[in-house]
């Protein structure tokens, strides 16, 4: 069970900086997949493969299906507020802006979700979460620049990047609620199924992505990227830390994404890292303590 104060373990950081990896590659994905696939055809797909790839993992598991309408409700609502919305609008407003643009934009996921949980009555809103998930977004923003240009769209690529992080708040609600004692390969698989389901409906209606011509090896590398690494795999990372730090801690991620993109462009590309990304990276540690709580109460206890 998560725990009631809200902290987060050792483990679950390191769950955490993999998680960053993981999902921080689904912006580069997305946009690479968008140069030949429309938006919502490249949700269908991530959503189709992640299941498929994680249905063998179930078998051998031996985690049986929900039984009946009841049992996948849960599933239902998690696949429509975690993949369905927020996938759909943060590609789709990624069609508008650029990829740095709208990571910063979903670095909002923390603070939204702090207020939704206090807003239903789940989570107190302590002063020193909002504080630190405030200084945290300030701290992506420092590090990575809003990266604005003028450009026609970009004000709805913008607010479909926020509606995604403020779908993710309401996915912290319902997992919180709806999600008790499920196994995280087991929810990963099932809110896969069940938004597979709305994404074909979604893409056979707005795109009929039958009559398009068929992509390139590139972009089927990028696919496949986005459904493996950023979708089936991310998300048993992601439900075995709502299982044991709770469903606010894991959306502490998104803070963590932007620095782990810099980090990698420095050792697998090596990219210079600037003095201005050094300072955001500093600000975003530091956010993260306050939210964490544990470093400030020693500090009292020493003082």
């Amino acid at each position: 069970m998560p725990p009631s104060d809200n902290r987060i373990d050792a483990r679950d950081w390191s769950l955490l900086a993999v998680l960053s990896i993981l999902w921080g590659g689904s912006f580069f994905f997305n946009g690479a997949g968008l140069r030949e696939l429309p938006p919502l055809t490249l949700v269908f797909l991530r959503v189709v493969l992640g299941a498929l790839i994680l249905l063998p993992l179930l078998r051998m598991q031996g985690i049986g299906f929900p039984r009946g309408m009841r049992g996948w409700k849960p599933f239902v609502v998690i696949g429509l507020l975690n993949n369905a919305i927020p996938f759909s609008l943060i590609v789709v407003g990624q069609t508008f802006i650029p990829s740095g643009l709208a990571s910063v934009l979903n670095a909002t996921t923390p603070l939204f979700t702090v207020l939704v949980m206090a807003a239903a009555g789940e989570e107190t809103l302590h002063i020193r979460r909002v504080a630190g998930v405030a200084l945290g977004l300030a701290g992506v923003i420092i590090l990575r620049g809003w990266g604005i240009e003028a450009r026609p769209g970009q004000g709805l690529g913008i607010l479909l990047c926020l509606g995604g992080a403020f779908s993710y708040g309401f996915a912290a609600l319902a997992a919180r609620r709806l999600l008790k004692d499920s196994a995280p390969l087991g929810t990963a698989t099932f809110q896969l199924m069940a938004s597979t389901l709305m994404m074909a409906v979604v893409a056979g209606v707005m795109e009929q992505p039958w009559h398009l011509p068929m992509p390139g090896l590139t972009t089927w590398l990028a696919v496949l990227g986005l459904a493996a690494l950023s979708t089936a795999l991310a998300y048993i990372v992601f439900f075995q830390i709502v299982r044991r730090s709770g469903a606010s801690n894991v959306m502490l991620v998104t803070l963590l994404i932007p620095v782990t993109a810099i980090l990698l462009g420095w050792l697998v590309l090596g990219e210079p890292i600037s003095a201005r990304e050094i300072v955001g990276a500093v600000v975003i540690g530091s956010a993260l303590l306050v939210i964490d709580g544990r470093a400030l109460r020693l500090l009292r206890r020493n003082a």
